[in-house]
């Protein structure tokens, strides 16, 4: 019997009505902040990845799938969604049409991440990026849109954890009182650390495993320069002024070596100690370094996966048929198929076996179903132009003609509602 590869999963009928749920929560809301789908495809040139996300993470490191395809090419399947949207925003010359790009996607990603509750090593993610601004009240603006999507859905327990990485220029004085602080203790702490303070010092602060340690070290936002200090001030101004809460991070870093400036991650109850629900970003030399012209950028991902652990139990719950067809009798088969249309073409969801068996073995296919209401037609039903409406919940019937099926119809459906 083959099995689905370790550490990758199967949606089955019953939970991906969640999944939709979310997903179509996302596309309304994030519609109404001006942001439109885009698709890219699951595998890039690799360098796509090594350039924009940086060798030394973990993510290239460890955890890229990278395979040489038939043409001698080194390709990946992407590990994260913003670097294959800043690409596609790139190579299309968006910025040309565009002085405001606001784009959004969802789909899968895939990286060989360690066993553990809710990650998985094909895992999807829904993320949105805004391009062509560095207005630190966008940042808040895109914040604000995120915490009521995870408000709208129910999500219990989030914090909005806020801190800023500062630019370029500010950032190296870090970086020196970083490693000073570091270097007399560094062969005490973990192997990643210690691989990290020689290959990029701020990896040490996204430790897991010494955690408690690095809130001890020196912080970015006492190094900040006049123009990062004022940027992030607003951001914290914004969100104040959107009545959206938060929390300072000050040893706050991303995974992912583009992020400049705005740094945020929401973690929620109920996760254990990984408990990080979606994080993102300011990214303003991402483009340029991917050859386009200097646009700033910012953008934030959501794991799908762990999101929907989350969803409470009456959230996205799979609907049943609004109908399922009873046949009483073979003679009844083709009235039957007749009205099974008419109710389909109407728009509800009906259901009705191909072929006749006994009333009881319907009538348990229609409770497996789910369906509300049962239209039972058999010999009598033919021959007077009828059809029965059974609610299932009370047994209650009413009678309606076949050739005009609108009472029918509304009745289905003013209990859908």
């Amino acid at each position: 019997m083959y099995r689905a590869v370790e550490a990758t999963r199967d949606i089955l009928p019953g939970e991906i009505e969640r999944w939709q749920f979310v997903e179509g929560t996302a596309r309304e809301i994030f519609r109404r902040y001006g942001f439109r789908e885009i698709r890219t495809p699951i595998f890039e040139f690799t360098e796509l990845f090594t350039r924009s996300v940086g060798e030394e993470t973990d993510i290239v490191a460890k955890e890229m799938y990278t395979f040489t395809d038939r043409g001698q090419r080194s390709l990946t399947l992407r590990p994260e969604g913003t670097a294959p949207t800043v690409r596609a925003y790139v190579e299309h010359k968006i910025h040309k049409n565009e002085d405001l790009t606001r784009w959004f996607y969802a789909g899968p990603m895939f990286r060989y991440e360690r066993k553990q509750r809710g990650r998985y090593r094909q895992f999807s993610q829904i993320g949105a990026e805004v391009l062509g601004t560095d207005a630190p009240e966008v940042d808040a603006e895109v914040i604000e849109m995120v915490m009521g999507f995870l408000g709208g859905l129910g999500i219990p327990g989030t914090v909005l954890h806020l801190n800023s990485m500062g630019c370029v220029q500010c950032r190296g004085g870090f970086r020196d009182a970083l490693t000073a602080a570091l270097k007399p203790s560094i062969q005490s702490y973990c192997g990643d650390c210690q691989r990290r303070f020689g290959e990029n010092v701020l990896r040490v602060l996204d430790c897991k495993v010494d955690r408690s340690r690095v809130q001890e070290l020196p912080s970015m936002v006492d190094h900040l320069c006049d123009g990062c200090a004022e940027h992030f001030r607003r951001v914290k101004a914004a969100l104040s002024d959107a009545g959206v809460p938060f929390r300072l991070e000050p040893h706050l870093v991303r995974g992912l070596d583009y992020y400049t400036r705005t740094a945020f991650e929401v973690t929620a109850e109920g996760l254990g100690a990984q408990n990080a629900v979606l994080g993102g970003g300011r990214y303003d030399g991402l483009v340029a370094q991917l050859g386009g012209p200097d646009v700033p950028g910012f953008g934030f991902a959501i794991g799908l996966d762990r999101l929907i652990m989350l969803l409470p139990e009456d959230q996205g719950a799979a609907r049943g048929d609004d109908v399922h067809v009873i046949v009483v009798g073979s003679e009844a088969m083709a009235a039957a198929r007749e009205v099974t249309r008419d109710l389909r073409r109407a728009g509800l969801w009906v259901g009705l076996a191909p072929e006749v068996r006994s009333v009881k073995a319907q009538m348990r296919r229609a409770d497996r179903s789910g369906a509300r209401f049962a239209a039972i037609l058999g010999a009598d039903e033919v021959k007077e132009g009828r059809v029965t409406l059974r609610r299932l919940a009370d047994g209650l019937e009413t009678s309606h003609g076949a050739g005009d099926l609108g009472p029918l119809i509304e009745e289905v459906l003013n209990a859908r509602d």
